[in-house]
């Protein structure tokens, strides 16, 4: 496996000074924007299927184990708060439980039943897509919640960073990024990791995008639960409806808070009860709302 071997461009990782140690990192971390940038085709099809599950109610699952898992779950908690989705519509599955994102669970990537009995306690179905996450491609856990996925009619996305690998065999959509050895042979927190992380991304961020939780570039959906994000939803509204911040926190208090029905409001010159109706028959689509 090209995660696991040794790199020639940092043999003498233990002789360089601090800031030729860094150098090195940093050279090997140029490299995955690249490498994630080849695979964008197979990004784009894994996003169209999590696409289509989410408008028939299905559910984006993650599932690994260590540093894929806990990205994976990094993902999942980060989408409520951005796009004001509930919790159970986007969820990570840790080999070990939660528990293991702070303390690891020794044993639990080499568990094929545990991942077999976490599928099937959150239910897992036709309408959901598995996205199982390995940087080998060969962890058992995550082979057995692809095979899982299979057996139950879920789609299933497989992100690995070796070319070949097993997990690719059993998804409906393969993404390999090559990221190649690590700066610290067999790390694969650093390259693998930010690669996972990159994709991870892409996927629930396009995934929201085209189905609705966003209006231009901006967070709509956010859910205003702090005063840091009370603040950056007037300023979204202020933004999207190209009004200032006083109008903008009228609008929202109106809209109960709503940076979405807001914005439908001031776009559309109509009142919350309006915005809202204008929002259901359009799929929760901001320009189409307006439109409407």
């Amino acid at each position: 496996m090209r995660t696991e071997t040794a790199n020639p461009r940092t043999t003498d990782l233990d002789a360089m000074s601090t800031l030729e140690v860094l150098q090195a990192i940093n050279a090997e971390d140029r490299t995955v924007a690249a490498a994630v940038q080849r695979v964008l085709p197979a990004v784009a099809r894994a996003v169209d299927l999590v696409v289509a599950a989410r408008q028939q109610g299905g559910r984006l699952v993650y599932v690994g184990a260590g540093t894929s898992g806990r990205l994976g779950l990094l993902d999942a908690v980060e989408c409520p708060p951005t796009f004001g989705t509930a919790p159970s519509e986007v969820v990570g599955l840790l080999a070990g439980g939660d528990g293991a994102f702070a303390v690891a669970v020794e044993g639990a990537e080499d568990d094929e039943d545990l991942a077999v009995a976490d599928l099937e306690a959150l239910g897992v179905g036709p309408a959901d897509v598995v996205v199982g996450l390995a940087a080998s491609g060969r962890t058992p856990y995550v082979l057995a919640a692809l095979r899982h996925a299979g057996r139950v009619g879920a789609g299933s996305v497989s992100v690995a960073c070796n070319p070949g690998s097993p997990v690719s065999a059993l998804a409906d959509v393969a993404v390999e990024v090559d990221t190649g050895p690590e700066a610290l042979t067999g790390s694969t927190r650093l390259k693998a990791g930010t690669a996972q992380k990159m994709v991870c991304n892409m996927l629930s961020t396009a995934a929201m995008v085209r189905t609705g939780k966003v209006y231009k570039n901006l967070m709509v959906d956010v859910r205003p639960t702090n005063a840091k994000l009370v603040d950056r939803a007037r300023r979204i509204v202020a933004g999207a409806a190209g009004v200032d911040e006083g109008r903008a926190d009228a609008a929202l208090r109106a809209a109960d808070g709503h940076a979405k029905t807001a914005v439908v409001m001031l776009l559309a010159g109509c009142d919350a009860p309006a915005a809202r109706d204008r929002l259901a028959a359009h799929g929760g689509r901001v320009r189409e709302a307006v439109a409407g």
